[in-house]
C-alpha cells in the first residue's frame, strides 16, 4: 500500500514539474516574440517638427450683409494642426477648426520639407492639407474631398508653431471686444413721432455685452464666493467660467467663446475634453458659476459691425 502511495506521489511530482517547464517555455517564447516585435518597431523621425501650428485658415464664401446684396468675400478662421508622430512612411496628427477635432494621416517629403495630410473623409468637412515647412511656419492649402458640401471648398493656411502651456494667470486681453456677435436678439422699441404726437414701434437687433468684470475675476486662482459673482451678467459668468477651460486648451465649438479667446495670444486649442485637467479650485468655481448662470440675466445693446 505504501509502495502504491509512493508511486502516485512520484507521478504527481513529475507531472507538476513538466507543467512548470511547459509554462516556462511558453513564457520564454512570448518574451522572445515581444523582443522581436520591439526590435522591428517603426522608428520615428524629425521629432523636432512635432507640435502645434496655429494661424489663419482663409477661404472665399458668400457673405450676406445687413444691408445690400450678398457678395463673395474672404472669411478667416483659426486652425490648429497638431503633428504628433512622423515615421519614414507616415505622419500622424489632428486638425482643430471651429472646435471640430479631426485626425489626419499623411506623408512627409524630406527633400522639399512638405506634408500631404489627409483627414478620414467620413465627415463633410474633411479634406487634404498640402503644406510646406519653413523654419517654424507651415503654409499651403486645404481642399475639401466633397466640394459641394462646404461653403469654401478651398482654403489657404498660414501657421506658426506654438507651445501650449497651462498658466492659471492667463486672462482676456483688456482690449478685447466684449460683444457676443453670434446671438443677436430682436427688441421692440417705442418712440414718439414729433409731427403726429403718436407713439410708434419698431424692431431693433441687439447683442449681448459683457462687463469689465471678466478682466478682474480669475476662477483658476481664487476660490469664488457667492458675493463675488451674484451681481454679474450672464455673459460675464459664462466668460469667467469658460476662461478656466480656455487656459487648459479646450477647443470650443461655440463661436461666442472662440471669438473671445482667439483675441488673446495665449489661447491654443489642444483637446475637446479637459475635464480631468481642472484643479479642485477650478471644479468648485465652475460648479458655483453654473448655479448662477442658470438664473442670471443678460444686458443687450445695439452695435454696428
Amino acid at each position: 500500500m505504501k509502495s502504491l502511495k509512493f508511486i502516485l506521489i512520484t507521478l504527481f511530482t513529475i507531472s507538476l514539474i513538466s507543467c512548470k517547464k511547459e509554462a516556462t517555455n511558453e513564457n520564454k517564447l512570448k518574451d522572445s516574440l515581444t523582443a522581436k516585435k520591439d526590435s522591428v518597431a517603426v522608428k520615428e523621425t524629425h521629432q523636432e517638427y512635432y507640435g502645434i501650428y496655429m494661424g489663419d485658415f482663409a477661404g472665399k464664401e458668400m457673405i450676406v450683409p445687413e444691408v445690400g446684396e450678398e457678395y463673395e468675400g474672404d472669411v478667416y478662421k483659426k486652425i490648429a494642426l497638431k503633428i504628433n508622430r512622423i515615421t519614414k512612411d507616415s505622419v500622424y496628427g489632428q486638425s482643430i477648426v471651429n472646435g471640430n477635432q479631426r485626425p489626419f494621416r499623411g506623408v512627409f517629403n524630406e527633400s522639399t520639407k512638405s506634408f500631404v495630410l489627409d483627414e478620414p473623409g467620413n465627415d463633410k468637412t474633411d479634406g487634404r492639407f498640402e503644406v510646406n515647412l519653413t523654419n517654424d511656419s507651415l503654409t499651403g492649402k486645404w481642399n475639401a474631398f466633397n466640394k459641394s458640401a462646404v461653403k469654401a471648398p478651398s482654403k489657404t493656411l498660414k501657421l506658426v508653431k506654438k507651445v501650449f502651456v497651462y498658466n492659471p494667470n492667463f486672462m482676456l486681453d483688456e482690449n478685447s471686444d466684449l460683444i457676443d456677435w453670434e446671438n443677436p436678439k430682436d427688441f421692440v422699441e417705442k418712440y414718439t413721432n414729433e409731427d403726429t404726437g403718436k407713439t410708434e414701434t419698431y424692431t431693433q437687433s441687439k447683442n449681448r455685452i459683457a462687463s469689465d468684470a471678466v478682466f478682474k475675476i480669475n476662477a483658476s486662482k481664487q476660490k469664488l464666493a457667492e458675493k463675488d459673482i451674484k451681481n454679474l451678467r450672464k455673459l460675464d459668468l459664462q466668460i469667467i467660467k469658460n476662461s478656466v477651460f480656455a487656459r487648459h486648451g479646450y477647443a470650443f465649438k461655440k463661436a461666442t467663446y472662440r471669438n473671445f479667446f482667439e483675441q488673446t495670444d495665449w489661447y491654443i486649442p489642444v483637446s475637446d475634453n479637459v475635464d480631468n485637467e481642472l484643479s479642485s479650485v477650478e471644479k468648485d468655481n465652475v460648479a458655483l458659476l453654473n448655479r448662477f448662470i442658470k438664473y442670471a440675466e443678460d444686458k443687450y445693446d445695439s452695435f454696428g459691425r
